[in-house]
């Protein structure tokens, strides 16, 4: 019996390294779990750390998809008190798009990052935003 396997990146920044130098090692990472049969590679999302360069996952992500074939990529945790919902659904929805079949998601609500990170990635969380994200939350989606 095989028993499938994942990997967890989080894009690493090694000393003397770049971000840029990160992201290929990620695809590098990825490109081997592939050839080895794994099942998928997690990105874990993690803000205002120098030495990780897993921030913006979906963006991750795409990159890597682009240069794999068939292994699964996911974010491991994509903290919706720091983002919102919508743009989540819709960056996520344009990643299974491009890679059908081979895209994971992963939703937490811990707030996450340092202080004040919900209102540096959600500048315009004004009363009003706030309403009216209360009301569109309680609108169906549909399947």
């Amino acid at each position: 019996m095989r028993v499938p396997l994942s990997i967890l990146d989080l894009a690493p920044i090694a000393r003397g390294q770049t971000a840029s130098d990160s992201f290929a090692n990620s695809v590098a990472l990825a490109q081997r779990a592939e050839e080895l049969g794994y099942l998928r590679v997690w990105y874990a999302e993690h803000h205002n750390m120098a030495s990780i360069a897993s921030s913006a996952t979906s963006v991750l992500i795409a990159h890597v998809g682009a240069q794999t074939r068939t292994i699964r990529l996911g974010a491991g945790g994509v903290m919706l008190p720091n983002h919102a919902p919508l743009l989540i659904a819709e960056q996520f929805g344009t990643l299974a798009a491009m890679y059908p079949g081979r895209i994971d998601l992963g939703l937490g609500r811990a707030p996450g990052g340092a202080g004040g990170q919900e209102r540096a990635d959600r500048p315009c969380s004004s009363p009003s935003t706030r309403r009216m994200a209360k009301l569109s939350s309680s609108v169906p989606v549909a399947d």
